[in-house]
């Protein structure tokens, strides 16, 4: 094995779709214009949520922690994915391999944590609204975000770390179009038992057990929305939660189907699957938050009435 480490003096080719050179040009299309959508929404709801007094609540705080997510996540690697498509040669260094694998996986476990600590103030916003403002205090809400980005952190020191140590012994061709950890790990020339027994662990108690602390919560708040006697009533419990009941459908249901889909010899499919859990569904976030939301619409018009060239508008029309 020795000499054949050569991970810090060379680079990797991501082949991406290259295999099918007719549709490579759509796909960059499409991706940038989705990756501009997912910078420009999530942008929008964390400006929104800073200058407008009515969204400083525990949900937008969270859900501006979430926007930032998607931008940070789709940052780390979109860019550098749609400067490849337009080269023959699709090349990354070591190094920024290294930093794709890490920031995909820190976001990838803070967002699962995020998403349950959003279901838990969905909870308590139904289910224990008397003491709601009490528990969801400004301290409180600063804790649990902490925690989901120090967990995901966390968790990613310590993958991208197993990962780093591996030797691939002069492979260097990863069929994916960014460094995805378990493309990455195919190339390894050494046992991998240990990568991918800690990836089990992770996987359950940082993807599955955020889950199943959702379903319960959702469980509780359905019960308790079912015990509201005005249909009034039970809608406007329902539309506070139907947003991020629909963020983690989508996150969630393309997870699972990516992981209990039977494996298959068919890498282009697996490109696709990746391609929306990683662009698709962060570009739906902002979109499904703002959708028919009130509150979101309130605040733009409220920001939008405080720009200069708007109050000289205002201020013109009555006089013409």
């Amino acid at each position: 094995m020795e000499g054949t480490n050569w991970t810090s003096g060379r680079d990797f080719v991501l082949l991406g779709f290259s295999e099918y050179p007719k549709i490579e040009v759509l796909i960059f299309l499409l991706c940038l214009v989705m990756y501009l959508i997912i910078v420009l929404g999530n942008s929008i709801i964390i400006i929104l949520t800073i200058l407008d007094g009515h969204l400083h609540t525990p949900m937008y705080f969270f859900l501006s922690n979430l926007s930032f997510l998607d931008i940070c996540f789709t940052s780390s690697f979109v860019p550098k994915m749609l400067t490849n498509f337009l080269l023959e040669r699709k090349t990354i260094s070591f190094s920024e391999c290294m930093i794709q694998v890490y920031i995909s996986l820190a976001m990838g476990s803070t967002e699962c944590v995020l998403l349950a600590t959003m279901a838990y103030d969905r909870y308590m916003a139904i289910c224990n609204p008397l003491r709601y403002p009490i528990i969801m205090n400004k301290r409180h809400c600063v804790q649990l975000v902490a925690a989901s980005w120090v967990v995901g952190f966390l968790n990613s020191t310590m993958e991208t770390g197993l990962v780093i140590r591996l030797p691939f012994c002069g492979k260097n061709i990863i069929n994916h179009f960014f460094c995805e950890i378990l493309a990455i790990l195919k190339l390894a020339c050494v046992d991998i038992s240990l990568n991918e027994i800690i990836m089990l662990i992770d996987s359950i108690t940082l993807a599955f057990s955020p889950l199943l602390l959702i379903i319960i919560s959702y469980i509780f708040i359905l019960s308790a929305i079912l015990r509201i006697n005005s249909a009034e009533g039970r809608k406007k419990a329902f539309s506070t939660c139907s947003a991020h009941l629909t963020v983690v459908s989508v996150f969630y249901g393309t997870i699972l189907f990516m992981y209990m889909k039977p494996k298959s010899k068919n890498s282009i499919t697996d490109k696709f699957i990746t391609l929306f859990y990683s662009v698709v569904t962060p570009m739906l976030n902002p979109i499904i938050y703002s959708l028919r939301n009130k509150e979101v619409n309130a605040a733009m018009r409220n920001v939008l009435k405080r720009l200069p060239f708007m109050r000289c508008e205002q201020d013109a029309s009555p006089q013409s």
